[in-house]
């Protein structure tokens, strides 16, 4: 079964266009080293009743928006080998180095997790 990495992080509104274009960067380096499917989202119904809402545990700001994502994998050892060597592109250290100059958002409040999958339809 693929194996998925799930991410959700806060993101001040005013930095959406260019995370944008970062993640879409980030999208095609991380498809050439072995990634099957990426997509990212932006909240928009994120208050349901009677339920605990996705906003709770990073606690939003004002202005800030949730981002969630997921990447796709063939397997678990297929994702550790792309991340690998995604982590050793020209490209993604060029990313790192000018996000550690001027983050779009607050890292540590970024939650994120690799998830087995248990039912694909």
């Amino acid at each position: 079964m693929d194996y998925v990495d799930l991410f959700a992080l806060p993101l001040p509104k005013k930095n959406l266009a260019k995370y944008r274009r970062t993640a879409q960067i980030f999208a095609r380096v991380i498809k050439e080293f072995g990634a099957v499917e990426y997509r990212e989202f932006v909240g928009d119904d994120l208050h349901p009743k009677g339920m605990t809402p996705f906003t709770k545990n990073i606690k939003l700001k004002k202005g800030e928006v949730l981002v969630c994502a997921y990447i796709v994998y063939p397997s678990r050892a297929g994702r550790d080998r792309g991340n690998k060597k995604m982590m050793a592109d020209p490209r993604m250290k060029k990313m790192m180095e000018e996000m550690s100059k001027k983050p779009l958002f607050d890292v540590k409040r970024m939650l994120y997790g690799g998830f087995k999958t248990i039912v694909r339809m």
